[in-house]
């Protein structure tokens, strides 16, 4: 299989996910931003508990963030909460379509395949597989 999107074909690209602590009173629960590096920002999704190998959880698209966050730990603008990161590492890109995306990962945590499918009520999915 081949990324059908360009800007995914640089080699040792980066992801990270950080766990947001989100204080009482904010719109979205305290989460898990799972981030992939692209095209200078990083593509984001909001997972509701850590990842687990085999365990499919709900994946929110957020809007792109800024490549600080790869390096980032602490206070969120906008009293948001904080981040901390749970895990880092480098990805590739196996496939990258409208409702389907296949991602090898090399993290301290998560190594192996995630699939992140979105359904017809154009909901997101993840599941994790380790290699």
């Amino acid at each position: 299989m081949s990324a059908s999107n360009s800007k995914f074909q640089i080699p040792n690209q980066k992801f990270i996910v950080l766990y947001h602590d989100c204080p009482e009173g904010v719109p979205r629960a305290s989460h898990y931003d799972f981030m992939l590096e692209a095209d200078g920002v990083l593509c984001t999704w909001a997972l509701p508990e850590p990842p687990m190998a085999n365990r499919e959880l709900d994946a929110e698209q957020l809007p792109d963030h800024r490549l600080d966050y790869l390096d980032y730990e602490g206070p969120v603008s906008g009293n948001r909460g904080t981040v901390q990161r749970w895990d880092r590492g480098t990805f590739t890109i196996l496939q990258w379509n409208a409702d389907r995306r296949q991602i090898a990962l090399e993290g301290n945590r998560l190594q192996g395949l995630v699939t992140l499918t979105r359904d017809a009520g154009q909901r997101w999915r993840w599941i994790w597989s380790r290699s």
